[in-house]
């Protein structure tokens, strides 16, 4: 395998008629096998069990993608001993190996690239550019960790060896049995990136992804299960969170949990994993992406265009539904209101609708509960600030929420500090420079953020102040690469894992030193 320097997956080209047809052909590819059933994976065998759940389309909610069978505690159990048997052999299997299994898993999905961006069109609502993005990042997170494990391998120079005397040695050793519970919202990439870095780091895993967005999981085992993984290294146990999530979680054999979702879940996950059970010879370790209530910053000396474009951008791509979303807007006295027009002019236009249709800016939201939390949200801006644009919803056939802009909204409003994770941004407007980072920073969470400014000092002030763990000058606050922009934040957004980064694997692993006297 080529040990080349890591270059990002391109994106597809969408002005190209070539490239819209092979994104048509994927759409009718996963046409023809919506409404299938698919069981649990436990050993590589194929697992049918008493409890199953409809996975529907979030843009025509009758339209069932597929039904998949869920798991209950004994299944759960079961796949926890698999995992656990056979961690005594892929712990021991050359990293070289294990790398190469990445590899040829983003071989396939290179490949199979316009099937799984339609799949995630289908069942997670996303427009096509969305959809592109998400699956050239999981191709990424492949190739990255990959890379990375390789680079680990060799580590003789990281610590001293004395001569005539001693031999010193640095080793990463995998953790053990890893519960990977995923999010809905980054369907392919996160839960790829998530459980690809446990794999090739030596660890078994339990995947469990998101309830809305199984079917996309179980074609990635598939995947896997190709590109030559051994069988019960992942094992893909679906299933209620209260149930099978609160049994792995605490559970005395399992060594560590990654999960990204709701900061409510991630307390409790944390909270759980800290408790030490019968049986149990270690501390959990706990890796968690957990949201976040993100800003952008427009100060009187910006590029006004682009601190408009940027703003919409990062507010209503795939309807607002990322954890790096920028949700509120935080505007200098000076340039408000032209930087407000700015944005109500490019909020006019942007296609709302079916994101199987190429013009498509935004889709649906996820499901009911993001429908009606997001609704109650739109129902509080009409109290906290003023409504510049959007506000309609429309649940009769999908789960439609226009882009929303309230202006005017005061600091200290809810729509300032609590997490929405939908098309709704808070605009507010503020005298000067540091009363924009004070504002920024009256957050519990810290993940992303962005300045829009030509003023050096006040990028340089940002970079020590603004606390995020992702800060973007004169950019969208969305968007982080692979490699480029390691991602995780601060406070409540988690525990800063910084993903796709080369720290990240480190995560999954412990460093054992041996010394050999001469």
């Amino acid at each position: 395998m080529s040990t080349t320097p890591y270059q990002m997956e391109p994106f597809s080209d969408f002005s190209s008629p070539a490239v819209q047809t092979q994104y048509k052909q994927g759409l009718e590819l996963v046409k023809s096998y919506l409404g299938k059933t698919y069981p649990l994976i436990i050993n590589g065998e194929r697992v049918f069990s008493k409890k199953t759940m409809d996975s529907v389309n979030p843009a025509n909610h009758k339209e069932v993608v597929g039904t998949i069978h869920q798991a209950s505690l004994e299944e759960a159990e079961h796949a926890i001993q698999v995992a656990l048997n056979r961690f005594e052999s892929w712990k021991l299997v050359d990293p070289l190996v294990r790398a190469d299994v990445l590899f040829k898993a983003a071989a396939i999905i290179r490949r199979r690239k316009f099937e799984f961006s339609a799949l995630l069109t289908i069942e997670a609502g996303k427009p096509w550019a969305e959809a592109d993005a998400d699956v050239a990042e999981a191709i990424d997170f492949l190739e990255y960790y990959g890379r990375q494990m390789r680079a680990m391998t060799r580590v003789d120079d990281v610590i001293l060896s004395r001569r005539n005397v001693e031999r010193n040695e640095y080793r990463y050793i995998p953790l053990g049995v890893g519960a990977i519970i995923t999010p809905w919202n980054f369907p392919l990439a996160i839960l790829v990136g998530m459980s690809s870095a446990a794999i090739v780091s030596g660890n078994t895993i339990l995947l469990k992804p998101a309830s809305t967005t199984q079917v996309i999981a179980y074609k990635y085992v598939e995947v896997l299960e190709e590109a030559g993984l051994p069988a019960g290294v992942i094992n893909f146990i679906p299933g209620s969170g209260r149930e099978i999530g609160n049994h792995m979680v605490n559970h005395p054999k399992i060594r560590f949990i990654s999960f990204t979702g709701s900061k409510e879940v991630g307390i409790n996950i944390y909270e759980k994993a800290a408790k030490v059970h019968p049986g149990q010879i270690w501390l959990k370790r706990v890796i968690a992406e957990m949201g976040g209530k993100d800003a952008i910053i427009v100060d009187s000396y910006a590029d006004l265009d682009l601190a408009a474009d940027s703003i919409v951008r990062s507010a209503f791509g795939f309807s607002g539904q990322k954890c790096s979303a920028c949700s509120r807007a935080i505007i200098h006295e000076d340039v408000y209101d032209e930087v407000v027009a700015k944005m109500h002019a490019i909020v006019k236009t942007i296609p709302v609708g079916d994101p199987s249709d190429p013009q498509t800016f935004v889709g649906p939201v996820n499901d009911q509960n993001a429908f009606n939390k997001i609704s109650q949200y739109i129902k509080l801006g009409h109290e906290e600030g003023k409504l510049l644009f959007g506000g309609k919803s429309d649940d009769s056939k999908g789960w439609f929420i226009e882009p929303t802009i309230f202006i005017d909204v005061d600091k200290h409003a809810r729509l300032m500090h609590e997490e929405i994770f939908g098309p709704v941004l808070a605009v507010c407007k503020v005298k000067d420079f540091e009363e924009a980072l004070e504002v920024a920073n009256n957050t519990e969470y810290g993940l992303t953020g962005a300045v829009i400014s030509n003023r050096r000092e006040h990028i340089e002030k940002a970079k020590q102040v603004f606390h995020v763990g992702n800060l973007y000058i004169n950019r969208k606050c969305t968007g982080a690469i692979v490699g480029y922009q390691p991602f995780g934040g601060f406070n409540m957004s988690g525990t800063d894992s910084k993903a796709g980064g080369p720290e990240y694997l480190q995560l999954h692993m412990q460093g054992k030193t041996i010394s050999e006297a001469f």
